[in-house]
């Protein structure tokens, strides 16, 4: 292992790329690629690498980009790509089929605002429009977490009880292009990691077969259902892979959620990505005040943890959701999730708030400036618009 000054594109191609090779004593790897900006230099990275027994795919766009990851995860290859913002909305359809098809594809979703009016700065709104596809979602705080994450990912999605596919998303250009120092796995430690990649359903020549035929509506329902099974299995197997992570690596990654300072919290703030950051060196100052605040960073949100969630806001009494999406007609998108965990506490007063739309920096001071709004609050409001001039 060695440690290096690399962004968070460097950082997760390299998690791709070795991730990859891991798998050239089975049905190697695979990858379609189309280039959108911020995710671009991913898939420079993998276009550079030496795979033994894989393929990088240069296709016409991103809907054929996922056609190509469908194809050879099929087959029994590994699978991985990446995108943003109207790239990922042009993939729409072959998202939502992979998860169908249950193909273990991993994708680095790198947050960039949907347009038009166009917009090449973070928001979260183009993952999370893929929230009903079949597919995990990560959300990644720093560089290592990227990285960290892209590995965890192919073990869980492949592993036999869960067999989905997985984003793992990152801020563009706060994390995509900025430097920080990570620590690069060695090609021994990934290959011990991470198991021949086994696709029970793949394509096979003595057992012709067909995916994707007509289906009558109770074996629609059966096949909804063994999906939300296997996102129930999700938080276990994460948990089982972040042991064995731990000791190859010797670092252990978060998981579902990571909390700080919540034991005796009264006021609790949800965030995720690079915002939480920012919120936790906020949660530090307050606290060497006196005050009894705490944070939540939201990692795992597909599927969402709500166990988890309840046990961590424990008894505090007032909830703030940070929320870097816009679900219009309703709020923000994390925050209807943690409303519909909180629904039998009716005694925590949850309050949403907009923020860093389109790019707009979220810093210390829009965060103070939404603990001493919830600090006054005796009731929720719709969800309150906190733009970067707060």
């Amino acid at each position: 292992m060695s440690r290096t000054l690399a962004t968070g594109n460097h950082a997760a191609g390299h998690a791709l790329a070795l991730a990859g090779e891991a798998n050239r004593n089975a049905r190697g790897c695979c990858a379609g690629a189309y280039p959108i900006t911020p995710q671009t230099e991913i898939i420079e990275y993998l276009s550079g690498f030496q795979f033994t027994k894989g393929r990088i795919v240069l296709v016409e766009s991103e809907h054929s980009a996922m056609g190509v990851c469908i194809g050879a995860a099929l087959s029994g290859a590994r699978t991985f790509t990446a995108s943003s913002s109207n790239g990922l909305a042009y993939m729409t359809e072959n998202i939502f089929a992979a998860g169908f098809y249950r193909l273990p594809t991993v994708m680095i979703a790198v947050n960039r605002t949907l347009g038009p009016p166009w917009n090449i700065w973070v928001d979260q709104g183009d993952s999370l429009m893929m929230r009903d596809a079949a597919w995990l979602q990560f959300y990644c705080s720093s560089h290592q977490d990227v990285l960290d994450t892209s590995l965890l990912a192919f073990r869980v999605a492949e592993d036999h009880r869960v067999m989905l596919p997985v984003i793992v998303a990152m801020d563009g250009f706060v994390t995509s292009h900025t430097q920080m120092v990570v620590d690069l796995p060695t090609q021994e430690q990934v290959d011990a990691f991470l198991p021949k990649c086994v696709i029970p359903h793949k394509l096979k020549h003595d057992h012709p077969s067909t995916f994707g035929g007509m289906t009558w509506p109770s074996e629609t329902e059966h096949h909804r259902c063994d999906i939300q099974h296997s996102m129930e299995a999700a938080i276990p197997v994460l948990n089982e892979a972040r042991d064995e992570f731990e000791d190859i690596f010797g670092r252990r990654p978060a998981g579902a959620l990571e909390r700080f300072e919540t034991e005796d919290a009264e006021i609790i703030l949800i965030a995720c990505n690079t915002m939480a950051r920012t919120l936790r060196n906020v949660v530090i100052e307050r606290r060497k005040k006196g005050e009894k605040i705490g944070m939540i960073r939201s990692r795992l949100f597909r599927p969402f943890p709500r166990q988890e969630l309840l046990a961590a806001i424990g008894s505090a009494s007032k909830v703030a959701v940070l929320d870097r999406n816009h679900s219009p007609g309703s709020g923000g998108i994390f925050w209807l999730e943690v409303a519909a965990t909180l629904r039998e506490r009716p005694d925590v007063l949850l309050q949403d708030y907009l923020v860093g739309l389109g790019g707009g920096d979220v810093t210390p001071e829009n965060i103070n400036a939404i603990i001493d709004d919830l600090n006054r609050r005796t009731t929720a409001s719709e969800p309150e618009w906190k733009d970067n001039a707060a």
